[in-house]
């Protein structure tokens, strides 16, 4: 049997607590897009928040860590319950699992320093924008530090706990999180071409 056979082979799909897991990853990312475009067109969060943006936009981050450290609970929860394969059983496999873990937390927190709340939590969809794109660390890095960040921290768990079925929840993390980009990268760019329209 081949290495991607036996992984494949030591994922047990037919636990509910990884179903579950798979739908928080998808679940989340599906939520703040949908939640910023209906803010864009109703401004329905800002209305909750007494006519106040900046106020909305701080409600909806509330809401997206909120459901995003119940997505990390469910998914450690379902590690727990998968498979441990030899394969990952080795120094080197828990050294790579600990480097990604640091890796990815370090371009998830430096992004959040650098854009600040609104700036990470869509505030461009309520009409909150910045005056210059960042385009120092970690964005000379990569240009989505906090999708790709978030996805190592999957990984570096898969591998430190040595569980195929954290690989493969990884790998869902890191598409279901390029879907949302091909929403969520036009959208913004079209914000700030009207924007810039506008200063013209």
């Amino acid at each position: 049997m081949d290495k991607f056979s036996q992984f494949a082979s030591e994922v047990d799909f037919s636990k509910t607590s990884f179903q579950i897991a798979l739908v928080s990853i998808a679940f989340n990312p599906t939520f703040w897009n949908i939640a910023a475009r209906v803010e864009y067109k109703t401004h329905l969060l800002t209305k909750l928040a007494l006519g106040k943006p900046k106020l909305g936009c701080y409600l909806l981050a509330i809401i997206i860590f909120s459901i995003g450290l119940l997505r990390d609970f469910l998914y450690e929860k379902a590690l727990s319950e998968q498979p441990v394969s030899t394969l990952l059983l080795t120094p080197y496999a828990k050294a790579l699992g600990a480097l990604s873990f640091g890796f990815g937390n370090i371009l998830v927190l430096s992004s959040m320093y650098k854009l600040g709340i609104t700036g990470t939590y869509l505030g461009d969809y309520f009409g909150i924008l910045m005056d210059d794109r960042v385009t120092d660390f970690p964005f000379n890095v990569t240009n989505n530090p906090m999708y790709n960040g978030s996805f190592l921290c999957f990984l570096g768990t898969a591998l430190w706990y040595g569980k195929p079925a954290g690989i493969f929840a990884s790998a869902f993390v890191h598409v279901m999180y390029s879907i949302a980009l091909k929403f969520e990268e036009p959208f913004t760019a079209k914000i700030y071409a009207l924007r810039d329209a506008k200063k013209e």
